[in-house]
Parts: structure tokens; C-alpha cells; sequence
């Protein structure tokens, strides 16, 4: 008697889950998951303009959509999950440093649009996922227009200093950086700004005197 009792207990529980989350459901939540997150992703690389391109990144903002999903479908309905839930991620703490504040945004979008699909908003996660790609397309072509900075360094002969600074007072958009003074001669760094990629390197290179010139693209912070 007390195992038919439990047998029907378990049935019950069973069916009750099944009511609010089918597996149907999930299924099509997690494939809306993998589909914004792959959107992301590809206006992430479509959109970075940095140094090294992570594509370990890209596949954490797929997993941030996906893995947001059903959490959000699982607390929705119960209130006491949800605070549980909220409780345990308090006291998660993530040591991985973010290098760009925009790596921070794509996260966030990512969570957000996991949250979307966990409500089974589904039209307007679409719409909100198309409007911010094309502008994150928008504000990417915009910027490519922009000059370019980069860090020029240059190892010269105390004798070539006014031929050296010639070149860089030529370039209307310059910072200089650091200038080390050795027996060996100078090292200069110097950060500019170019509209269009000059033969700075080669004419720097022609120039009596001078031993290395190097042009590193960089990024840099306004205001900095």
C-alpha cells in the first residue's frame, strides 16, 4: 500500500513538472539559445578591433544564452527557487579579468537575451538581438573610418635626433610615449595616429643613423 502510495506521489511530481516545462519546450528554448548566442558571437568577431581575437570568448557567449535559458524557465514559476537561485550566484565570485569594458557588454547582452528566451519571449529576444547587431555593425563601420593609433618605436643615433623628429612632427596626430637615452643610442615611443597606412617605417629606415623602426597597432583609451 505505502509503495502504491509513493509510486503515485512520484507520477504526480512528475506530471506537475511536465505541466509548466516539456521537454518540447526546452528543446526549442535551448535551440533560440544557440541561435542568439551564434548571432552574438559572430557581431562580436565581426566587430572586434583588438589586438588578439579570443574564440574561446566568442563560445562562452554562446554558453552564457544557453545556460541562462533554462534557469530562467526552471525560477520562473517558483518563487522559492528563484531565491535560492539569487542567493547561490551572490556568492559566486569570477576572477577572470576582463581586458576590454566592451567584453563586458557582449556578456551582459548575452544574459540578457538568455533571460528573454527563459520567459519564452521569443519575438521581441529576436528583435532586440537583431536591433543591437546592426548597431554594433553601425558604430564598427563608423569607427573604421577613424584614424588608426598605433606605437611607434624607433632606435636611432643620438647624431640622427633632428632627422628622426623631422619624420614624426609630420604626422599630425602624435604623443610621444617614452624616450630612453643608452650608450647603444636612443629608443623612442611614440603613439600617432594615421588616416591611412603611410611608409612611415620604410622612410624612417632610409634615414642615416636610424638602426630600427617598428609600428605596433594598439588600443587606446580617449582621454588617456
Amino acid at each position: 500500500m505505502k509503495s502504491l502510495i509513493n509510486d503515485a506521489s512520484v507520477t504526480e511530481w512528475f506530471s506537475q513538472q511536465m505541466v509548466s516545462l516539456t521537454p518540447m519546450k526546452m528543446v526549442l528554448a535551448l535551440a533560440m539559445g544557440f541561435l542568439v548566442g551564434l548571432i552574438i558571437a559572430l557581431v562580436y568577431r565581426k566587430t572586434f578591433r583588438g589586438v588578439l581575437y579570443s574564440p574561446s570568448f566568442s563560445t562562452t557567449l554562446i554558453m552564457l544564452c544557453m545556460i541562462t535559458t533554462p534557469v530562467v524557465m526552471c525560477i520562473k514559476s517558483n518563487i522559492a527557487l528563484s531565491m535560492g537561485m539569487v542567493g547561490a550566484l551572490s556568492i559566486v565570485r569570477f576572477r577572470t579579468a576582463v581586458k576590454d569594458p566592451l567584453d563586458t557588454a557582449y556578456m551582459f547582452w548575452s544574459l540578457t537575451m538568455g533571460i528573454l528566451l527563459g520567459a519564452e519571449l521569443y519575438t521581441i529576444a529576436l528583435v532586440v538581438v537583431a536591433g543591437i547587431s546592426i548597431v554594433m555593425l553601425l558604430l564598427t563601420f563608423f569607427r573604421l573610418r577613424s584614424p588608426n593609433t598605433f606605437l611607434l618605436v624607433i632606435h636611432y643615433a643620438e647624431d640622427a635626433e633632428n632627422a628622426v623628429m623631422d619624420h614624426v612632427r609630420r604626422i599630425k596626430v602624435q604623443r610621444l610615449r617614452s624616450k630612453s637615452v643608452t650608450a647603444g643610442g636612443v629608443e623612442l615611443t611614440v603613439e600617432v595616429q594615421l588616416r591611412e597606412r603611410l611608409d612611415i617605417v620604410n622612410k624612417l629606415l632610409d634615414t642615416d643613423g636610424v638602426h630600427s623602426a617598428t609600428l605596433i597597432a594598439c588600443q587606446s583609451e580617449a582621454g588617456n
